[in-house]
């Protein structure tokens, strides 16, 4: 990680604020280089390779330019005090929404075929075929559904086999090969197991959208 600036004395922050407040752009500039390492310190404790710092270190930054425009001197806290929260909140905030995108994009790779051959992913599974029931519902509560099926159509073992194969619960996938030595099985039984209750999931749903 790249050296930064030292910070700003007590006084000098509090010289800076002033003529930031007063619109003074290059006090405005001071203050967020001078409270880089501040950021720097922040991202640390995320524990991320090289190669993602300086990219948490711009979104961190960000916390800190929205903290500095923010600050209000008569609230009687540091600068550093109040930039922190605002630095973890906008790190934060970024880490759950790559997250979710994560999981957004797993939903459309492909986990298998239909007996014509045809490549089918989870989202099949949650969307079902009518197009205007998928425009009428929210990802949400489809996968409420889902939820609720696997734990109610499902067998035992297809249960723990879905659950390994999309990372229900514990958030990571796992290969049908390491569910097969896991479970003790083939992996093409884990696959004709997983085939079944996708097919079950999936004709449970057509079920209750025709309910």
């Amino acid at each position: 990680m790249k050296s930064f600036p030292k910070p700003l004395s007590t006084k000098e922050e509090k010289e800076y604020l002033k003529q930031c407040k007063d619109g003074c752009k290059e006090a405005r500039d001071t203050l967020i280089e001078r409270n880089l390492r501040l950021v720097a310190h922040i991202v640390k404790k995320y524990n991320v390779g090289d190669r993602e710092v300086d990219d948490l270190i711009s979104i961190g930054t960000i916390g800190l330019i929205k903290a500095i425009d923010n600050f209000d001197m008569d609230k009687g806290i540091r600068l550093a005090t109040y930039a922190s929260k605002c630095i973890e909140n906008e790190l934060l905030m970024m880490l759950r929404n790559a997250k979710k995108l994560s999981k957004e994009v797993y939903l459309y790779e492909p986990i298998g075929a239909d007996r014509e051959g045809n490549e089918i992913n989870l989202l099949d599974v949650i969307e079902c075929v009518d197009a205007d029931v998928v425009e009428n519902l929210e990802l949400e509560d489809n996968v409420k559904k889902l939820y609720n099926l696997i734990g109610s159509v499902l067998t035992q073992r297809e249960r723990q086999i879905i659950e390994l194969r999309y990372g229900l619960g514990i958030g990571e996938e796992v290969t049908q090969r390491e569910i097969a030595i896991k479970l003790g099985i083939s992996r093409s039984y884990v696959s004709r197991i997983e085939k079944k209750a996708l097919k079950k999931l999936y004709n449970n749903f057509e079920l209750l959208d025709k309910k």
